[in-house]
């Protein structure tokens, strides 16, 4: 029997040259915040520019799909998995610093969010509290436009910088872009690497109080006890998809490890066993159940992975 040649993607993992990691076969249930995720191709760490662009070549020599992943904060993955690699910023993309004179933050995109609420708080700087207590990193957070109606990621830019395999960096200033609620406008093909964010300087002991009313405010409401994606729903406008959720009955509704939260019926949590397909049956009979009695189509704000069409 002759011998199976390593692809591209194998041989990658030990190259000296390229500045990353690769693991294959790797469960996604380590890598996403419902604890959920069969096994991918590959889960690969990148911590520079070059090894994002050495890792892309591969994928689209091999014929590989790719998929970008921060903390797997708002991303379901199939039972079943993915045929493909899940790239992940880690390294350089990491990273920020601040120009006290513009009152500005340039920061990585796979830096967590979390940190930089941390970081900007430190500095003495207003203008992220709406973000406290979220999960993610900055590159998910400008892809969703992470926030609430009142403040958003998306009103916090100067710029953002994306990376494509075939053309390279590209940096956009704010008069090009567009954001919605929970969305942005990003091509597919690119990669956010980097952004810039404007701040205003304040006194700490008033940021940190916002900070400490809206985390209050969270923990009050939401079902952190249990891992999740967070919010299932985009809100529908003038309205709240939580309140219509348990309006048709569903709060504390499960199926097998999945169940629609007590507390916040807009979250299905992992009571400790949930595949991902148990998750996906609360979301269809949520869905359902408001475009029955309201007419209502509620929108997903969590994304999907491997699962078939």
């Amino acid at each position: 029997m002759a011998a199976r040649h390593a692809s591209e993607l194998e041989l990658m993992r030990f190259d000296d040259d390229f500045d990353g990691s690769i693991r294959l076969d790797e469960p996604m249930s380590r890598h996403t915040t419902y604890r959920i995720g069969g096994p991918v191709r590959a889960f690969a760490e990148v911590n520079s520019i070059a090894a994002l662009g050495s890792l892309l070549k591969v994928c689209a020599d091999e014929n590989l799909s790719w998929f970008i992943s921060g903390k797997g904060s708002n991303l379901l993955v199939s039972d079943d998995g993915y045929d493909g690699v899940v790239i992940s910023l880690a390294g350089e993309f990491r990273s920020w610093r601040f120009d006290d004179a513009l009152q500005h933050v340039v920061v990585g995109a796979g830096t967590m969010l979390s940190r930089l609420v941390q970081e900007v708080f430190h500095h003495g700087y207003s203008g992220m509290e709406f973000a406290v207590g979220t999960p993610g990193t900055v590159g998910g957070a400008l892809v969703q436009n992470a926030g609430t109606r009142k403040d958003w990621i998306g009103s916090r830019v100067v710029s953002v910088t994306t990376y494509n395999a075939q053309k390279g960096l590209k940096r956009y200033a704010a008069s090009d872009l567009s954001w919605g609620y929970r969305t942005s406008h990003f091509p597919s093909d690119e990669i956010i690497v980097e952004c810039e964010l404007k701040l205003e300087k304040a006194f700490s002991g008033n940021i940190h109080e916002r900070m400490s009313v809206l985390l209050s405010k969270r923990k009050e409401s939401q079902p952190l006890d249990y891992p999740s994606c967070g919010s299932v729903f985009r809100n529908p406008e003038n309205g709240s998809a939580g309140e219509l959720i348990e309006s048709v009955g569903l709060k504390g509704r499960s199926c097998g490890g999945a169940c629609i939260s007590e507390k916040h019926a807009n979250f299905i949590v992992n009571t400790g066993s949930a595949t991902a397909n148990d998750v996906l049956t609360l979301i269809n009979l949520a869905r359902e159940e408001v475009r029955r009695r309201y007419g209502i189509e509620l929108e997903t704000e969590v994304r999907f992975l491997g699962f078939k069409d």
